[in-house]
């Protein structure tokens, strides 16, 4: 990573999915509203709109802070804005997703890439890319399913971060988040979420519902992620964008 990298001369890329009626939320979840309370002129002839939303915290792009999963673990407005803001890599596995959408990434994916690019950096931020934002909003393609309720959680079907994985990452490597550009951290059929559990352990902040992350290199971007500043949250509302070097 340069010490010197310069926003004024790199490319802003957004990571982040639009809040919608389309955004996607677990399916035991409600989901996101909107509603118009006005929009038109008013009696003084001016122009106003103004509405009012409601979502839960889990969904769309959004962080999991450390509580989520852990009873003593930070909450949202608790996580330090420096580890926010960071370089981040990119480590990209969507060819082994291809073949299995069940496919935990493991401890070797981690290593394959630091063969090729060198040793994860410091208080950086890991993307993992699996390619499943390229679905999105398709709930079918997206979580494997499109039905609602408990009793679509037996048929979730997505790619996640092994819990082994993710406990050698936590433990081995001083880094500031991890994000993945699926629904959930854990792969779709966990039950038991030990990678949430993990990671919450250590106090890691990790991020679900990236997008674009094909645009980015492997390593040389940096990561800017601001959730919603929610007081005890659990998790929030994430505006998450990266900046490129020119040259990518």
């Amino acid at each position: 990573m340069e010490d010197n990298f310069s926003f004024l001369h790199g490319k802003i890329i957004d990571l982040t999915h639009e809040y919608s009626d389309q955004t996607i939320y677990w399916p035991t979840e409600k989901g996101f509203e909107i509603v118009e309370e006005f929009g038109g002129i008013t009696e003084k002839g001016y122009y106003y709109s103004a509405k009012k939303f409601s979502a839960p915290e889990h969904g769309g792009t959004h962080m999991d802070a450390p509580i989520h999963f852990a009873k003593e673990g930070k909450t949202v407005e608790q996580i330090p804005i420096k580890k926010l803001i960071a370089p981040s890599v990119v480590v990209d596995v969507t060819k082994k997703v291809k073949e299995d959408s069940d496919y935990q990434i493991t401890q070797n994916d981690f290593e394959e890439w630091e063969n090729t690019y060198g040793k994860i950096p410091d208080n950086c931020i890991v993307f993992l890319q699996t390619g499943y934002s390229k679905y999105w909003p398709d709930r079918q393609k997206y979580l494997g399913t499109s039905s609602m309720g408990n009793d679509a959680l037996s048929e979730l079907r997505f790619p996640g971060l092994h819990p082994d994985a993710a406990f050698w990452i936590a433990h081995n490597r001083c880094i500031n988040a991890i994000g993945i550009d699926t629904q959930s951290i854990d792969y779709g059929r966990s039950t038991h979420f030990e990678t949430h559990r993990i990671l919450a352990k250590v106090d890691m902040p990790f991020f679900e519902n990236v997008t674009n992350l094909e645009q980015l290199p492997p390593k040389g971007s940096f990561a800017i992620a601001l959730p919603m500043k929610i007081k005890n949250g659990s998790g929030a509302p994430l505006r998450l964008i990266a900046i490129t070097p020119k040259k990518y």
